[in-house]
């Protein structure tokens, strides 16, 4: 039962699905963040996203393991995760490209965002050639971190900015107990994870 509950929490919040959790908090969960949105642009954005950020590094992350390249596609070995890292890293670059290239998408939240979070890929390329850290911890700091950063920055969060942080605090912590008792992670891995991740994102936001 707890093996399945943290196999579960690891495969929801994947960090791959993280970016398009936090459009949609944005968009729908917090829309005043996000004026200079039409509605109709807003799923679309959303879309996007989705494709760029999960489907285009899952399916490159797929086709490696199929290709023998790598062993699983949970990328348990360290040596194994650079170049779906980098795939990733380009395939969150192209979304963040393409906000920036399209007047109706163009919010300047999201592309600090998806910058962000893109930086946060590439630091995690980097330090993956000598160490594990993790990825589950990096996405859900850098969630953690763009919550704090609108919630003492100038953004119209409204009411609904301190319950999400309550929640993705939650899930946050969920999803580390799940690392740890999957043994895919050390603690202090876990923890480098999450204070990358919302360094990251407190940095990009106060240096904007």
């Amino acid at each position: 039962m707890k093996r399945s509950a943290a196999t579960f929490l690891s495969a929801v919040f994947h960090p791959l699905l993280v970016p398009t959790y936090l459009v949609v908090m944005l968009a729908y969960g917090m829309p005043t963040t996000l004026l200079s949105l039409a509605t109709g642009a807003r799923w679309q954005v959303t879309l996007w996203v989705w494709l760029l950020t999960f489907w285009l590094p899952g399916l490159a992350t797929w086709l490696l393991y199929r290709a023998g390249r790598i062993s699983s596609v949970e990328l348990y070995e360290r040596r194994q995760r650079p170049l779906p890292l980098l795939l990733t890293a380009l395939g969150f670059g192209a979304a963040t490209a393409l906000l920036s290239s399209t007047a109706a998408y163009r919010a300047p939240l999201l592309l600090l965002m998806l910058g962000s979070i893109t930086l946060a890929v590439v630091c995690t390329l980097l330090i993956t050639f000598w160490w594990k850290v993790s990825a589950h911890g990096i996405g859900m700091g850098g969630a953690l971190g763009l919550l704090v950063f609108l919630l003492l920055g100038s953004y119209p969060v409204g009411p609904a900015g301190p319950r999400w942080l309550l929640a993705v605090g939650a899930v946050a912590a969920a999803v580390s107990w799940a690392r740890l008792a999957l043994r895919a992670h050390t603690p202090a891995q876990v923890l480098a994870g999450l204070g990358l991740g919302a360094a990251v994102a407190l940095g990009a936001g106060w240096l904007s």
